[in-house]
C-alpha cells in the first residue's frame, strides 16, 4: 500500500510539532491586528465575531484569488465558512476562491491600471508582493499575514533516487543540481524562474549555495542555469506534467521526460496522492537548508475596500489561522504553525528519515539576492539585444589618471571585455556620437544590431562588432551631442522591439550635452517616457565617465524608461557596470 494510503484523518493527532514556532507566524498575528485597529475593526475580538456557530443577518461576499495550488484547500475552508454560518459583525461569511497564477496576478497589480475585480489574493511567495511595489504606481496591497508553508526540495522517480541513495544519504543543493552537469545526465526539470516562486527561490539558494562554495564570478551558477533552462517548463502545473510516468524513469518512447523536480513539498505531496504507488516521488531536503513557500494572505487595495470587506477578509484570516483551518490546511499537504508535526505531510510527499525534512527551511532570501537571480537568470538564458552608443567626442581624448591611456582606449578595452560575454545568440550593435558626426547628425551608425552569431561577409557580427570598437577614435573638436542621440537610439531601439529577448539601450558618455540646437532636456524626458512600454520594457543604461559628467541628470534620463544611470570614475569600471545594471534591469523587466 502506497504512502498516500496511510494519511490520517486528522494531522492532530500526531506527535507534536518539534519545530520552534515561526517568527512570519507572529508576525501575521500582528500584522492581523494592526490591520484589525486600522480598519476600525476593533470589534473583531469580541466574542460575538469569534463565535465560529453565529447565525447571521446578510452575506458580506469576498472574491480572492489565489496560487493554483493552495485555491482548494481554501475553497474547502470557504465552504466550511458557508455550511457554519461564520460570520463577519453579523453578515455570514461569502468568499468566492479563484485560482490564478501569482505571476499573472502580480503583473496586473503592478501596471496599477483600473480597479481590481478581487479583494484578496493569496499568492504562493511573498516575492510577488515584492514584484508589485516595486513599481510606485502599483495597485496598494497590504499582507494580513501568512496562512501557510511549504518548503523547497527535488523529487525523484524511484530508480532515480534509489541510485542518488535515497533516503539514507543527503546532498546540498550544488551536489544535487550538479548532476544535471555529468555526462550520464539526470534529466532534471524546473519551473520557469520568471514565472514560478518555486523556481526562483531555488535558484537563489544554488546561487547561493555556490558562490559559498567559491564561485564568486557567479559563472557556475550561470552554468547550472542554463542546463536547467534545457528543461524549463512554463508553470508549475505544467512542470508536474512532464515527469515519467513509470518508477523506472525511462517511459520507453518518451525519453525527454524527467526523472526529477525542483518542486515544493506540497506539490510532491498532491501529485502522489494522484498518482498512487506507481508513479510516487521520494523527495530529497537539501541539507544546507530549503527556501520555503510562505503563502501570504493580502488585502488588495485596501483603501479602497469597504469596512465590511476589510473586516471580512481579516476574520477568514482567523479561520485559516484556527485548528479547522490549520487542519484543512494540512490534509492538502500545507504545513501550518502550531500544527502537527510534519511527518505525516512529509511521508505523503516521499520525504523519508534522516531526510532533513523536520525543519528544513533556510533563512530567507534577501530582497536583493532574488533581484541578482532573477536578473542572472534573464541574462544567462534569455538572449539580450542592446545597442550600444558611445561618445567620441574629443574630450574621449583625455588621459585616465594612472591607467597611461585615454578615455577612449580603456572604454574600448572594457566594452570589447562586456561584448565578451555575449553569447552567438544575443544581438549586439554600435553607435558611435558627437556633434555633426553623420551630417547634420550627432551619431553614427557603425554595425546594427545583429545576431552575434550571423556571418556577414568572410566572418561573424562579432568580428564586426569587434573590429568597430578597437577602430573608435576621439572626434578632434567634437563635443557631446547626447540628447538628440539619446533619443534617436531609444526610438530605434522601441520601434524594432523583439519578444522573447532582454531589450535594452546602453549609453556611455564621458560629459554633458553640449549641443545647443538638439531638443532640450524635458522635452527628452517626457519623449522617452512616452515611448517607453511596461508591456514591451526597453530598459535605457546610461554610464556617466569621468568628472566631467552630470550623474543627476544621467539617473533623470535613464529613469524616464525604467532604466538606470551609473557614474564611474574608472573607465575601466565600464563592463562591471554594464554587466550589473543588465542584472538589475533583468529582474524589474520580469
Amino acid at each position: 500500500m502506497g504512502r498516500h494510503s496511510s494519511m490520517p484523518d486528522e494531522y492532530g493527532a500526531a506527535a507534536a510539532d518539534p519545530r520552534p514556532r515561526s517568527r512570519g507566524r507572529a508576525v501575521a498575528i500582528a500584522t492581523a491586528l494592526v490591520l484589525v485597529i486600522a480598519a476600525g475593526t476593533a470589534l473583531a475580538v469580541r466574542s460575538d465575531l469569534l463565535d465560529l456557530g453565529s447565525s447571521c443577518e446578510d452575506d458580506v461576499e469576498i472574491d480572492l484569488v489565489a496560487s493554483p495550488d493552495i485555491a482548494p484547500a481554501l475553497r474547502d475552508a470557504a465552504t466550511q465558512a458557508r455550511r457554519e454560518q461564520i460570520t463577519s459583525d453579523g453578515g455570514c461569511l461569502d468568499v468566492n476562491v479563484v485560482a490564478r497564477d501569482a505571476y499573472k496576478v502580480a503583473d496586473t497589480l503592478r501596471a496599477g491600471k483600473g480597479h481590481p475585480d478581487f479583494q484578496a489574493w493569496v499568492p504562493d511567495s511573498s516575492i510577488w508582493l515584492q514584484r508589485v511595489t516595486q513599481n510606485a504606481k502599483a495597485t496598494e496591497v497590504t499582507t494580513a499575514g501568512n496562512v501557510a508553508s511549504s518548503p523547497i526540495g527535488v523529487g525523484m522517480v524511484p530508480s532515480a533516487a534509489k541510485s542518488f541513495g535515497w533516503p539514507d544519504k543527503t546532498y546540498g543543493w550544488t551536489q544535487l543540481t550538479g548532476a544535471t552537469m555529468r555526462e550520464d545526465q539526470l534529466r532534471l526539470g524546473a519551473a520557469d524562474p520568471a514565472r514560478s516562486a518555486t523556481g526562483l527561490l531555488a535558484l537563489t539558494k544554488l546561487a547561493t549555495a555556490a558562490q559559498k562554495s567559491g564561485d564568486k564570478d557567479g559563472t557556475q551558477a550561470a552554468a547550472l542555469a542554463k542546463v536547467l533552462s534545457q528543461r524549463t517548463s512554463d508553470s508549475d502545473s505544467q512542470l508536474m506534467d512532464t515527469v515519467a510516468r513509470d518508477s523506472s524513469g525511462t517511459e520507453e518512447g518518451n525519453p525527454r521526460r524527467n526523472e526529477a523536480l525542483i518542486l515544493s513539498e506540497q506539490a510532491a505531496f498532491t501529485h502522489n496522492a494522484d498518482v498512487g504507488d506507481a508513479g510516487e516521488l521520494d523527495l530529497f531536503y537539501p541539507k544546507d537548508g530549503s527556501p520555503a513557500l510562505d503563502y501570504p494572505l493580502t488585502l488588495v487595495d485596501e483603501p479602497g475596500l469597504s469596512t465590511d470587506e476589510s473586516r471580512a477578509v481579516v476574520r477568514f484570516m482567523t479561520l485559516l489561522t484556527a485548528r479547522e483551518g490549520r487542519s484543512i490546511l494540512e490534509k492538502h499537504g500545507f504545513r501550518t504553525d502550531g500544527g502537527a508535526s510534519p511527518e505525516a505531510v512529509a511521508a505523503q510527499a516521499g520525504g523519508r528519515t534522516p531526510q532533513p525534512y523536520a525543519d528544513p527551511t533556510s533563512e530567507p532570501a534577501a530582497d536583493e539576492q532574488i533581484e541578482q537571480t532573477l536578473g542572472m537568470w534573464t541574462i544567462t538564458v534569455q538572449s539580450a539585444r542592446i545597442t550600444t552608443v558611445v561618445d567620441a567626442s574629443a574630450s574621449m581624448s583625455n588621459p585616465v589618471p594612472g591607467s597611461g591611456e585615454s578615455r577612449m582606449e580603456v572604454t574600448k578595452a572594457s566594452m570589447l571585455a562586456a561584448l565578451s560575454t555575449f553569447t552567438p545568440e544575443d544581438e549586439i550593435g554600435l553607435w558611435e556620437f558627437s556633434t555633426l558626426l553623420d551630417g547634420s547628425r550627432d551619431y553614427k551608425k557603425l554595425v546594427p544590431t545583429q545576431r552575434l552569431g550571423d556571418r556577414k561577409g568572410s566572418g561573424t557580427v562579432r568580428d564586426r562588432l569587434s573590429a568597430a570598437f578597437t577602430g573608435l577614435q576621439p572626434v578632434p573638436g567634437g563635443a557631446t551631442g547626447l540628447y538628440d542621440t539619446t533619443l534617436a537610439a531609444y526610438k530605434e531601439a522601441t520601434s524594432s522591439y523583439r519578444g522573447g529577448k532582454f531589450n535594452a539601450v546602453v549609453v556611455v558618455t564621458d560629459g554633458v550635452n553640449e549641443d545647443p540646437g538638439s531638443v532640450s532636456r524635458s522635452s527628452l524626458l517626457s519623449q522617452l517616457a512616452a515611448l517607453s512600454d511596461a508591456e514591451h520594457p526597453v530598459p535605457l543604461i546610461a554610464i556617466a565617465v569621468g568628472p566631467d559628467t552630470d550623474k543627476d541628470e544621467i539617473e533623470q534620463i535613464a529613469e524616464a524608461t525604467g532604466g538606470s544611470g551609473h557614474q564611474v570614475t574608472d573607465p575601466a569600471d565600464i563592463q562591471k557596470v554594464i554587466l550589473k545594471a543588465i542584472i538589475e534591469a533583468g529582474a524589474k523587466s520580469n
